[in-house]
This record gives structure tokens, C-alpha cells and sequence, in this order.
């Protein structure tokens, strides 16, 4: 088992309670009757099958109920249960914060080497987004031009040749702060160029800092190439596109690359590494309003002033469903140096040898053997155990016993449905899984367990009719 990252501290595990969550009870009660609503007739998008199967994997995430995992101190005999996740993707907070905290200590660790980075951001206007969102070529190319103008921008300023290369890792996000579409990207940028010189190896350069003219050249070629190439697929006629040219405030194009990471600033990498890897919603930033209403804070005003959102329990379903991100698609992307079929990758990359941050980079006289006991402590994969990941980021160790301080260990996993009803009932524990909820008809539809359903006339997503059945029209 991997060692613990130094200044960690023991500390008692404690179980979460996924059940006892507002998003978990929004779910319970009212994810059947969502999904009855979006295969109506009247829905004109319904809800994906990826999104289905995430949200109902969602229900047992963390439930012991499903099975666990058993750990045990060998010293004093204390133990805990580890209920099995989930491992999904867009609805899960916890299975969200894992592959987050996973996604930026792989990129760290053996990725990105020990050099300056800069964050740039790329929003398009809402007209040509709807094409990013439903055509992935367009997408594609949009990011390609994204990434050449910067690395243009970064042979400029280094003075380099026209076959330096720097090397940088896109994160597209297809989510906004207020639980809305909105495909943008994140690119993570080494601030400076490689090149390859046959007598020194490889020559890394760094630019020089980077000020408001660079980065606005930056964003009018990336403005004029993608302008010229929607127009080239047909996504936007002639008069249009030079229309938009000459929009005023970049004609709806916002480029901002003010964060900059230094080289030796490992811990400010791997933060802004979770900034870009961070899932579509924060679960802590939901509340119950009441029954029938909830909650969501924005981290920032949004453009009309509000600083919360007030959802009813299936319009939260909805907005989480839509940004469930589709299956076999990479949310986070190699470029240049750090792309996979790059020559100079095994060279520079952080699991390089010790010189790779300096000045002149030399590529290793060769690949090291699984038999070569000298790379016995590099972790080549980028799987980390769940407890490493909790120290890194809480900088506590849950596998250290609470009482004796000696190392504790997984000794079995309980699946047997006997086998877990017996041990929970044991050890107090509900030994069955929270029942969900039935579909209803309105005006049921906010009904929870033991709750009473609004009235029609006071719910706006209801026609006043006097009966309700899931076949008549409904509004909203």
C-alpha cells in the first residue's frame, strides 16, 4: 500500500451517509417519475440512457446495504465497513470528488513536469455554441485553432523556431456555474517551447511574461481562424462572419490566461489541476427550501444579479441529467509535447529524469525494465487508492488505526446479500436499502415519502384540469 504524504495525520474514518443528503432524497423520491415524464409524448428531449444509468447507480452509492468492504487493525482488532461507490460520472458527489482529486494528482505526479504553466480560458458566443455542442468536429476544430494560436503566441515570445513544440493538457467543459450548458476550455499551457538540438538534446525556453497586447492577439486570431472555419463547414454564411468580426468587447469571445503556476509550486498545480477537473455541481451547495423547493447557491452572481437558483425537485434532476457527460468520451485532452505519440513525451514528461525542469532537458539513454529495482518507487499507473487521494487532499490517513496507531488493512469484501443483512444488523445498522419512490401523476409528482403533494392550482408546471393522467398535455 502506497505510504501516506508527509504531514499526514491518522484520523478516524467516517463513514458518509449518501441517504441523509438533499440530492440523495431528491433523487429517491422523484427520479421514477422523471424518467415516466421525459419518455412522454410531449417532452421533446428525453432523458439520455447514460444519464439514466448514472442516476440510479447514483441510489447505491455508498449504501452498505449493496456491500462493503471490511478494514481491520491486526494490532487491537478495530475495524470499520467501507461501502462500494458507484464509480460513476456527472451525478455521484463522492465518485465526482474522486475522479477529480485522481484526474489532478495523475496530471502532477506524471504528466506535466516541473516548469512554469498558465491556465487559458476560451468561451465562445452563444451562437456558434450550439454547433460545439451537437457537432463534435466542430468542437475539434475549434480546439485545435485554440492550441496552435497559443503556441504560436509562445514561439513568438521565445524567439524559438517554427518547430518548437510545447506541450499542454485541454479540459472541456461542457457545464456553466449555474447548472447550465455551456461548452468552454480549460487549457493547462507549459509557458514556454522545446526544441531539439542534436548536440544538447532537448533546449526548453521559457517566455517571457506574458501582457494584455499578447494575450489580445491571441484571442483575434483565434476569433478570425474560427469565424473562417464555421464559415468553411457551412455553420455560418459570409456576411455573418465578417459581421462578427467586427463585433465590439471581441464579439462575444472571452480569452483570459492571468493564472500562472510556477515550477515550483507542485501544491498550486495540483489545486488548479482540480479547478479544471471539477464535476458539473457542488452537492454542499444544495438546500431544502421546503418540501416542494430547493436551494442551489452560485459561486458567482450571474449575469442578471442572482446569486441562487430556486429548483424544483424534477427541474434539478433535469438540469443534473443534461450535463451527465456522454460515455467513451475524454473529458481532458494531450497536446504537443505531452500527446501520446509525441516523441520528445518520455523525455519531458514529470516522471523524466531528475534535469527535466532545467534549462537544457537530455532524453534518457533508455526505458527503464519492470526488473530495474531504480524505478521500484515510481508509480507508473494512474490509479491511486482511495485512501491516498483522502490524504492528499484533507492530509489525514483513515487506514491508520484511531486507537493504536498501527497500519490497518481491507481483509475482505461482504457481497453475499446474507452475509451484509447480518453484519448490519449486528452492528445497528440498516440492513435494507432506502426504497425509492414509485412514479406519480400530478399533481403527486413532489410527493415524498410521508409527504402531503401541493395542490394543482399552485404548481406551474400543471394545467388546471380536473383529473390527471400521465397521457394528457402538460405545460413546462
Amino acid at each position: 500500500m502506497a505510504v501516506p504524504s508527509q504531514g499526514c495525520v491518522p484520523a478516524p474514518y467516517q463513514p458518509r451517509r449518501p441517504a441523509d443528503t438533499p440530492l440523495y432524497r431528491v433523487v429517491q423520491n422523484h427520479l421514477e417519475t422523471f424518467i415516466v415524464l421525459s419518455h412522454s409524448d410531449w417532452e421533446e428531449e428525453r432523458l439520455p440512457p447514460h444519464a439514466e444509468r448514472a442516476l440510479r447507480r447514483y441510489l447505491e452509492c455508498g449504501i452498505l446495504a449493496y456491500g462493503f468492504a471490511r478494514a481491520r487493525c491486526g494490532e487491537c482488532g478495530h475495524d470499520f465497513l467501507v461501502a462500494f461507490s458507484c464509480k460513476g460520472r456527472g451525478v455521484c458527489p463522492s465518485c465526482n470528488a474522486r475522479h477529480m482529486a485522481e484526474t489532478a494528482a495523475h496530471l502532477a505526479d506524471h504528466v506535466l513536469p516541473r516548469l512554469p504553466v498558465r491556465q487559458w480560458v476560451l468561451s465562445l458566443p452563444r451562437r456558434l455554441r450550439y454547433h460545439l455542442e451537437h457537432d463534435p468536429k466542430a468542437l475539434n476544430n475549434a480546439l485545435r485553432i485554440v492550441l496552435d494560436a497559443i503556441e504560436h503566441s509562445l514561439r513568438r515570445r521565445s524567439g524559438a523556431g517554427q518547430k518548437a513544440r510545447t506541450g499542454a493538457i485541454a479540459f472541456i467543459h461542457r457545464f456553466g456555474s449555474a447548472l447550465n450548458r455551456h461548452i468552454h476550455f480549460h487549457v493547462i499551457v507549459i509557458d514556454g517551447v522545446f526544441e531539439l538540438d542534436p548536440e544538447h538534446g532537448i533546449c526548453f525556453t521559457e517566455a517571457p511574461m506574458l501582457d494584455a497586447h499578447d494575450a489580445e492577439a491571441v484571442q483575434k486570431e483565434v476569433r478570425r481562424r474560427i469565424l473562417r472555419a464555421y464559415q468553411r463547414r457551412g455553420l455560418l454564411d459570409k456576411d455573418d462572419r465578417q459581421e462578427m468580426e467586427h463585433w465590439d468587447h471581441g464579439g462575444g469571445f472571452s480569452l483570459d490566461a492571468s493564472v500562472r503556476i510556477e515550477a515550483h509550486d507542485r501544491r498550486g498545480l495540483e489545486r488548479l489541476l482540480r479547478y479544471c477537473a471539477r464535476p458539473p455541481f457542488a452537492a454542499e451547495r444544495l438546500e431544502e427550501l421546503d418540501a416542494h423547493r430547493l436551494i442551489y447557491s452560485l459561486p458567482k452572481p450571474a449575469p442578471d444579479g442572482r446569486t441562487q437558483l430556486i429548483l424544483s425537485p424534477l427541474e434539478l434532476i433535469g438540469r443534473i441529467a443534461v450535463l451527465v457527460p456522454p460515455p467513451r468520451q475524454h473529458r481532458h485532452r494531450y497536446y504537443g509535447v505531452l500527446a501520446p505519440n509525441s516523441p520528445l513525451r518520455s523525455a519531458v514528461t514529470a516522471l523524466a529524469p531528475e534535469n527535466a525542469g532545467a534549462e537544457n532537458v537530455s532524453p534518457p539513454a533508455e526505458a527503464p525494465t519492470e526488473d530495474d529495482s531504480s524505478s521500484a518507487s515510481v508509480r507508473s499507473s494512474a490509479r491511486y487508492l482511495w485512501v491516498v487521494l483522502l490524504a492528499r487532499i484533507y492530509e489525514a490517513f483513515p487506514l491508520i488505526c484511531p486507537i493504536c496507531g498501527a497500519e490497518m488493512r481491507i481483509i475482505a469484501f461482504i457481497t453475499e446479500a446474507v452475509d451484509v443483512r447480518k453484519i448490519l444488523t449486528h452492528i445497528g445498522e440498516p440492513a435494507t436499502p432506502p426504497r425509492i419512490a414509485s412514479a406519480r401523476g400530478p399533481p403527486e409528482w413532489y410527493e415524498g415519502s410521508g409527504e402531503t403533494s401541493i395542490e394543482a392550482e399552485d404548481d406551474p408546471l400543471v394545467q388546471p384540469e380536473p383529473e390527471y393522467e400521465f397521457d394528457q398535455q402538460v405545460s413546462g
